[in-house]
């Protein structure tokens, strides 16, 4: 095979093949090569393995190293910070055929990413109570405001929320688990990560004002799809967790 012509033309062959089953670049036949192919699938791995944990206690440690074996091969990490690895692993176990027996697990690694994501998400001041009470009610009717960097949130047809729970502490889901829907809000408030379980009035909330627009709009949005729920509890519930954010 002919030499590469430059420093970019050599990268480019030196990591198609760290990546092919067969490597057929001219520095393949060197040990070096295979201990560097080797060393990268297991940091990937063990990358997986870490930021999944919950994943991980569902399916037992052989299972998802597997699985992470074949998400690394398909999706190779791009950016040295491991700890960020694995954005598309929740969907490729959603398509994974032997998942098929544990529905809920790509709803479980969802949650486990959105962790990840809220906790190294910016920084940012979020809307206090203390803030709000100060506020004339035209004024806070007016106020714009926006999902904070940090909050993430889940419609799940499963309670995702509750294994997910159990399986981030290293426990078994326990009989008495309530099989029905669940919504997740997650939030970063002092530096700690929280999810916990919300009305699908809090995630309408919440997409109603991605855009900036103002509380008033945000609560008539809320309450054209839930006349049921209270748009201030609603507000209560986001202002408490930190979620927001004037826009």
């Amino acid at each position: 095979m002919r030499p590469a012509s430059s420093l970019a033309e050599l990268q480019r062959e030196f990591q198609a093949g760290l990546l092919a089953d067969e490597p057929a670049v001219h520095v393949a036949p060197h040990a070096g090569f295979s201990v560097h192919r080797e060393t990268m699938m297991l940091a990937a791995i063990n990358a997986l393995e870490a930021n999944y944990p919950a994943v991980a206690c569902l399916t037992g440690k052989a299972w998802i190293r597997s699985a992470a074996a074949a998400y690394a091969h398909a999706y190779p990490a791009r950016d040295g910070r491991l700890a960020l690895y694995g954005s598309c692993f929740p969907r490729f176990l959603a398509d994974l055929p032997s998942a098929g027996e544990l529905p809920y697990l790509a709803d479980v690694a969802r949650l486990d990413r959105l962790w990840t994501e809220s906790y190294f998400a910016g920084e940012c001041e979020p809307l206090s109570a203390t803030s709000v009470v100060t506020l004339t009610p035209d004024a806070l009717a007016g106020m714009a405001v926006r999902p904070h960097p940090a909050t993430r949130s889940l419609e799940s047809q499963f309670p995702a929320l509750s294994i997910w729970q159990a399986s981030r502490a290293g426990e078994t889901v326990g009989d008495d688990l309530t099989w029905q829907p669940e919504a997740v809000l997650v939030t970063r408030l002092a530096h700690v990560v929280q999810l916990e379980p919300a009305d699908l009035a809090v995630l309408t909330f919440l997409e109603a004002c991605r855009e900036g627009e103002s509380l008033v709009a945000c609560i008539e949005h809320v309450a054209s799809l839930h006349p049921a729920a209270r748009p201030d509890h609603v507000f209560a519930q986001l202002l408490m967790a930190g979620a927001l954010v004037v826009a």
